[in-house]
């Protein structure tokens, strides 16, 4: 089978690609530039130019043919600009999600079509099952056989059509051991660093690097007490529609502490960044309201405006990997769900209204924030995902 490997520079690609060469695939690298842009980017972060290198190296390392292409423009409209507007709207989106759904299996793989490619694969932590149900073939998303590692979180929008395409040969091996086979096969990227931050920019200053779109302004920071009324209030609540509402702060809700650069450059959580000291436990953002330019928070991990225990996902923004397993309205399902990558998973009920997909979590879970992909599973099976509307 002729399949094309996206090369990234790093070892979990190159081993992807080894391990498919000794499998007696037709292997081609490709190698993508998404980002030109320096803005932002911290000191000592690998460039682009670095990745291709190393992508090169490994390509000429198991004699496989290289292809190099540009795909800044495309990831620019689709993954960039989407990320601008949901931080201008107070949102936390989630690129790296974005990136897989929009370009490794989207632009990308149609770029490896062009070449005559039968498959793309990639470095992920991740594995595929493939059913026959009624005939058809059905394409399962399963965790990745390293728990430390699992990385289908970021894969949870990906469609059947598009897992149709996809191969993860290294889904069922452990970090150490891909390390092992580059050092084995004396592949250049067998000791480099793993990369971090958004996905194809890398480990970049948040604020500074929205500051190519979104202008910084002066707001306040006001403090909420754990004592505020509307937590009381909530505890005594049991409809889902009830339990999955953001609180809802106002100025005289609480008193003012500071002030900060940019409602829109902070997320619900986030704790760093806001240059207020002598306090006994660290201040969390619990609330921002870009309308008024206001940062609402509180005191301590376990300060009450960071828990929730339900969330809602418009009905619009949900995404079933395996449609087949879609809820009907009315319908209710326990599963494992998770919020964030790396978080462990939480068991919930996923509800089905008319208008929006429910999560009842068993626990309050810390920084529920619009924007963020839910995923969940049963067992190591992803089932679906969505965007977090509140």
């Amino acid at each position: 089978m002729k399949v094309v490997v996206g090369l990234s520079g790093g070892v979990d690609s190159s081993v992807a690609a080894y391990l498919l060469k000794e499998q007696g695939h037709e292997v081609i690298g490709l190698f993508m530039r998404n980002w030109h842009d320096t803005t932002g980017k911290l000191e000592g972060e690998c460039s682009w130019h670095d990745d291709q290198v190393f992508a090169e190296l490994v390509a000429k390392r198991l004699d496989i043919a290289f292809h190099y292409v540009d795909l800044s423009a495309e990831y620019k409209k689709r993954v960039v600009d989407y990320m601008f507007s949901e931080y201008e709207k107070g949102r936390t989106p989630n690129p790296d999600v974005l990136c897989n759904r929009e370009i490794k299996f989207d632009v990308f793989l149609k770029e490896a079509l062009k070449l005559g490619a039968e498959a793309v694969a990639t470095g992920h932590y991740c594995r595929k099952e493939e059913r026959i149900i009624d005939g058809k073939k059905v394409y399962s998303l399963l965790a990745g056989s390293d728990p430390n590692k699992d990385q289908s979180y970021f894969l949870c929008q990906l469609s059947q059509e598009q897992l149709s395409y996809a191969m993860f040969p290294i889904g069922h091996l452990l970090k150490p051991e891909v390390r092992r086979i580059a050092e084995e096969q004396k592949l250049a990227t067998a000791k480099r660093k793993d990369s971090q931050g958004i996905c194809f920019v890398g480990k970049v200053d948040l604020p500074v690097f929205l500051q190519q779109q979104l202008a910084a302004k002066k707001g306040n920071i006001h403090e909420i007490l754990p004592s505020w009324r509307r937590y009381g209030e909530r505890e005594e609540q049991s409809a889902v529609e009830q339990l999955a509402e953001p609180y809802r702060y106002t100025v005289r809700d609480g008193k003012k502490i500071g002030e900060h650069n940019g409602a829109h450059f902070y997320t619900i959580g986030q704790r760093k960044g806001l240059g207020i000291g002598g306090r006994k436990e660290s201040l969390f953002i619990i609330g921002t309201d870009v309308a008024t330019n206001t940062i609402y928070v509180g005191e301590g991990d376990s300060h009450p405006g960071l828990y929730r225990k339900a969330l809602r996902i418009d009905n619009n923004e949900v995404h079933w990997v395996e449609p087949l397993e879609a809820l009907k309205v009315g319908e209710e399902r326990r599963l494992k769900v998770r919020i964030r990558y790396r978080q462990p998973l939480e068991d919930a009920t996923l509800i089905q209204h008319d208008d929006a997909l429910y999560i009842l979590f068993d626990r309050a879970q810390r920084g529920i924030a619009g924007g963020q992909f839910a995923a969940w599973y049963e067992g190591d099976r992803l089932l679906g995902s969505g965007v977090i509307k509140y």
